[in-house]
């Protein structure tokens, strides 16, 4: 683990530099573990892949005094063990409708649509982070049948919750905005609701599992469940 400054009020924990479950168990323990000290200092926490950053008061503490009670925090953590996650099924419309890339995502694939279907969702994908726009979960991973390119020129809106395919991860669009990747869906439930207390359906370390929406069936709601302990 490796801490260093982030501009004037925040620090940036590393953790190894590669992308997998392990390291991101890692980096949500040291996320959940801060949020219970109740720091008076700490203005935030941004979990990621293999890192954490996290904001504090230059007004309350010195870089120094935070990166000294980070460590102390890491060294007082049980042994790693596998986390209990909480599991979101979320439904998702393949429909032509909101399937805008359905025909490049075939011709990459070079697979049927049902069978592209089928793939996107066969994993239970780990929320790595969120982040680009609020509420965007990065979800990882996807088969390697559906690594996707990015769009070499972005849309200037991207409807919102779209499903997206980029690289080896999948992605919801909280709202419409900007986006270069690609549209394999539409997710039937909000992933941010901004008037709500916890605006965000997903955080770090979760678990996601994709339904499919059919016209035919009444399943545009997302179910969740807490892990036991929690």
């Amino acid at each position: 683990m490796k801490i260093m400054p982030y501009g004037s009020s925040a620090l940036l924990v590393q953790m190894e530099q590669r992308i997998d479950p392990a390291t991101h168990d890692k980096v949500v323990r040291l996320d959940e573990a801060v949020a219970t000290q109740n720091w008076a200092a700490v203005r935030y926490t941004i979990p990621a892949y293999c890192s954490l950053t996290i904001g504090y008061d230059p007004a309350v503490t010195a870089f120094a005094e935070m990166k000294k009670a980070v460590e102390a925090l890491w060294a007082q953590l049980p042994p790693a063990s596998r986390r209990t996650a909480r599991r979101i099924r979320i439904p998702v419309s393949y429909d032509d409708e909101h399937a805008l890339d359905k025909e490049r995502i075939m011709e990459a694939a070079q697979l049927e649509w049902e069978e592209v279907i089928r793939l996107h969702q066969e994993p239970v994908y780990r929320v790595y982070m969120i982040g680009f726009l609020p509420g965007f979960p990065y979800l990882g991973r996807l088969p390697e049948a559906l690594r996707s390119k990015r769009l070499s020129v972005p849309r200037k809106r991207v409807p919102a919750l779209s499903v997206g395919l980029a690289g080896l991860q999948t992605g919801i669009y909280p709202f419409e905005a900007p986006g270069g990747w690609l549209i394999i869906g539409r997710a039937m439930a909000p992933v941010f609701e901004p008037e709500r207390r916890e605006p965000f359906l997903l955080r770090a370390g979760d678990e996601v599992v994709f339904v499919e929406n059919r016209k035919d069936r009444n399943t545009a709601r997302f179910d969740y469940t807490d892990p036991p302990d929690r």
